[in-house]
């Protein structure tokens, strides 16, 4: 794998970071919101537990580095539950603006260069853009719910960043380990997602909505953040508002305004004119 570029798994996570949300939408008239957050989880947690059986590798760490994989999985539980629950009082645009925030602010952290200052500034401009924030149509719980998704984004890219380089485990194994503490957190939402368990179909998109949004990008995620910085994925994430609009134009066949086509313009510069700072990448772990 250490062949393979880490923007190319990056790549890989952000077509499906908005694919997932896609197949999503389409069971909201179906399944309660948590409900579906519930099949998100417990899905990917099956998939990702019967694949990498995490306990095994949990079993020869230490407490400090089962916790860290402990608070990540709670994160990613609350994170996909306020996410669903967000975009069920206001529109996805704006909650993905509101997401991307202290994603940008958590990048600048790393930034001590006019440039990257300048990438930053960039890259926050083109998000604004991109998807048109209005908040003044929401309701106040919808709001307080994005924000409270924004700050556990944030908060799972520095877990995520910290269990992808922990020693003596390899990433996947504790993205694996992290689904299953989630598919525990998130169990008092099962009753949400009731229509679906008896009904195949619903049941098979359900799956497919955790294979598509959190199996694929997460594990994307791993192998991107075992070899980049944190501040440089996270100004990576802030393209993932262009990839929706590249998603919308080729799958729905949304149209970009020019708001739209200079939002992206703008992000993509802000990325090209990030330098990293010097580091030296951590060997691959096997």
């Amino acid at each position: 794998m250490r062949r393979f570029p880490p923007s190319g798994y990056f790549v890989g996570s952000a077509v499906f970071h908005y694919l997932g949300p896609a197949f999503a939408v389409l069971l909201f008239t179906r399944v309660e919101p948590l409900g579906v957050a519930w099949l998100r989880i417990v899905s990917a947690a099956v998939i990702l537990g019967a694949w990498r059986r995490p306990w095994r590798a949990l079993a020869a760490t230490g407490p400090e580095t089962r916790r860290l994989v402990a608070l990540m999985g709670c994160i990613l539980a609350a994170m996909n539950a306020s996410f669903y629950a967000a975009i069920d009082h206001l529109p996805l645009g704006t909650v993905a603006a509101i997401e991307f925030l202290p994603v940008i602010v958590l990048a600048a952290f790393g930034m001590r260069t006019l440039r990257n200052a300048a990438a930053v500034a960039l890259a926050t401009a083109g998000v604004y853009a991109v998807t048109h924030v209005q908040l003044g149509g929401g309701t106040f719980a919808g709001v307080a719910l994005a924000f409270v998704n924004a700050g556990l984004f944030a908060a799972y890219i520095v877990a995520a960043h910290r269990v992808a380089r922990s020693p003596g485990i390899a990433g996947i194994d504790g993205l694996a380990g992290a689904m299953l503490a989630a598919a525990v957190a998130v169990m008092p939402a099962a009753p949400a997602a009731r229509a679906a368990l008896t009904q195949p179909a619903l049941l098979a998109a359900g799956i497919g909505v955790g294979v598509t949004s959190s199996v694929i990008p997460y594990v994307c995620d791993q192998l991107t953040m075992a070899r980049l910085p944190r501040p440089t994925y996270a100004l990576l994430v802030s393209l993932l508002p262009a990839t929706a609009t590249a998603i919308g134009l080729i799958v729905l066949g949304q149209v970009p305004t020019a708001a739209d086509v200079a939002g992206v313009g703008l992000v993509v510069v802000g990325v090209a004119l990030h330098r990293e700072p010097a580091s030296t990448p951590l060997p691959e772990r096997r």
